[in-house]
């Protein structure tokens, strides 16, 4: 679904830079004189003369006295799965110089960004803060908690703002290909280069390392800043990236489209749940029936047929119409003249998650309707599986889509950590299947510098039944910093503020195990070992 965010600026209007400097030095520099290590003051960034950006905020906050903006966004990224650090619940801020500026790299360009910077106890290091939904707004939450350990931060809205009518979903993209080209690369580029020069000007020196963290269109971004800035980033950490995401959004049209032209494909959720009760007691360890979920879900043989009523339809069997449906679900669209999978449905275990009613999924219309036909008319039913999804691939995937060579940002040093949820619709198998293209295109200089997470019963990005609270920074940095690969993470389930299971997360193809003897809710109670389908 979209997301919406407004981004309240502190000052209730613009003013110009060299007013706004010396407004914000009149009150900010006393708080910075018993301060030694900076190079310049907060408030004199707002001097800086960086080509097409205009500062809107330059200001100091004292510790504990930010107040982010409340959106629909807010509750997503506040959940403890979103925390970047793997916090189970979010603490107050430091004292931060807190800079906000406008770019405009085009005539139609009008990119907002922040770069917040710890007044005291900067680890030298530089966290940007990737996206979700369609963006189009600050990133608070995943900046506070950067701030808070210690991190330079800086988020983008990409170039547009969701709190109005035309930035809402991918409208914004009509008319406007500067937009698309900022919403694509050009805004996260940008933002990572101003605030290294930001950073290089408050400090005095450069940002040791550079990271950055993002899931689901943050993921997307994360990788291409891998493919198209190799250099930007020495550490990231993209979370369910949907790529290449003409055809993921295609998927994710695919059971409103075939349930709309054939109304007899229609499933209940009553129905899907059955489905995914039968799943789970076909499927599940002794584990995953006490927590509820599919431990190793591609190790599952279980069909819908083997829920074909044998007489009349009834609650507890599945008639040949939705036994069908199902079917169509897990395999996803298929290219009618090809006869390829355009892209995987989801895993066994999540058919909780199934929608099969006719209709269509607005964010992923939106990238057809608007990004790449241009056109608001245009009606989704009558999507073409061969010639539509090469029309949009032509349209948009210059941009968006990333392929399987990331040889120059692993050349230059670069970890790629990437991770996914099996209860997510994104099926982690496809990702599986990306990441061993890309490890086999790199060859050597791959072995050591990518890995991928799979995570038992967790959604898209978060929540779920499973464990789906852990470190993602803590795991980039200690990877740059010390060499060390994330093979194994532990991570928590997090219910009211406090840590109530715990298990270890296995670098795939491996897959965490219990002893059979421990506690199921302990991580040392599981070792990581060679999952069920590799033998």
């Amino acid at each position: 679904m979209p997301f919406r965010a407004s981004l309240k600026p502190v000052l209730a209007h613009r003013t110009q830079t060299l007013c706004l400097a010396a407004a914000v030095l009149a009150v900010s520099a006393p708080l910075l004189r018993p301060t030694n290590a900076h190079a310049t003051s907060c408030a004199d960034l707002a001097r800086q003369a960086l080509p097409d950006t205009t500062f809107t905020t330059v200001q100091t906050v004292e510790a504990g006295q930010w107040q982010a903006p409340q959106t629909q966004l807010t509750r997503i990224m506040s959940a403890p799965g979103m925390n970047v650090a793997g916090k189970p619940t979010r603490g107050s801020t430091p004292a931060f110089c807190r800079v906000a500026a406008t770019l405009h790299p085009s005539s139609d360009s009008a990119i907002r960004l922040e770069v917040w910077m710890p007044l005291k106890g900067w680890n030298g290091r530089f966290l940007g803060v990737g996206n979700f939904g369609w963006a189009g707004s600050l990133m608070y939450q995943g900046m506070e908690t950067g701030v808070s350990e210690g991190y330079a931060v800086a988020s983008t809205d990409t170039g547009h703002d969701s709190s109005t009518p035309e930035g809402q979903g991918g409208r914004f993209t009509l008319g406007h290909p500067e937009k698309m080209v900022d919403y694509a690369y050009r805004a996260d580029h940008l933002m990572t280069t101003t605030a290294k020069t930001l950073i290089h000007s408050f400090y005095g020196q450069n940002a040791s390392h550079a990271y950055w963290i993002g899931c689901s269109l943050g993921g997307l971004e994360g990788l291409i800043e891998a493919k198209r800035f190799p250099e930007d980033y020495d550490g990231i950490v993209v979370g369910a990236p949907p790529n290449p995401i003409v055809n993921f959004n295609a998927e994710q049209l695919w059971a409103g489209w075939m349930s709309y032209h054939n109304p007899a494909l229609r499933v209940s959720r009553e129905k899907f749940q059955l489905l995914n009760k039968a799943v789970m007691n076909a499927c599940a360890t002794p584990v995953g029936k006490k927590q509820g979920f599919l431990d190793e879900p591609d190790a599952c043989h279980f069909e819908p047929k083997d829920l074909l009523c044998k007489g009349a339809d009834t609650s507890s069997c599945l008639t040949a119409s939705e036994v069908q449906s199902a079917e169509q679900i897990y395999q996803g669209p298929v290219n009618p003249r090809t006869h390829q999978v355009i892209f995987p449905g989801p895993a066994k275990g999540s058919e909780d998650g199934f929608s099969a009613d006719g209709k269509a999924f607005p964010v992923a219309l939106d990238l057809f309707k608007y990004a790449a036909f241009q056109n608001p008319n245009w009606d989704w039913t009558t999507l073409n599986w061969d010639t539509d999804i090469a029309k949009a691939t032509q349209a948009v995937g210059p941009l968006l889509h990333v392929d399987d060579n990331l040889i120059p940002f692993f050349r230059h040093g670069g970890k790629l950590l990437m991770y996914i949820g099996w209860n997510d619709g994104h099926n982690p198998e496809q990702l599986a299947d990306y990441y061993q293209a890309v490890m086999k295109n790199a060859g050597g200089s791959a072995k050591d510098a990518m890995r991928l997470i799979t995570i038992p019963g967790m959604g898209h990005c978060y929540g779920g039944a499973g464990c789906d609270t852990f470190s993602k920074l803590g795991a980039i940095d200690n990877w740059v910093s010390h060499q060390t690969a994330p093979d194994k993470l532990i991570a928590a389930r997090v219910e009211d503020g406090k840590v109530t299971r715990t298990r270890p997360l296995c670098a795939w193809p491996a897959v965490a195990r219990y002893d059979g003897k421990g506690s199921m809710d302990d991580a040392a109670s599981f070792a990581c070992v060679t999952s069920a389908k590799a033998n």
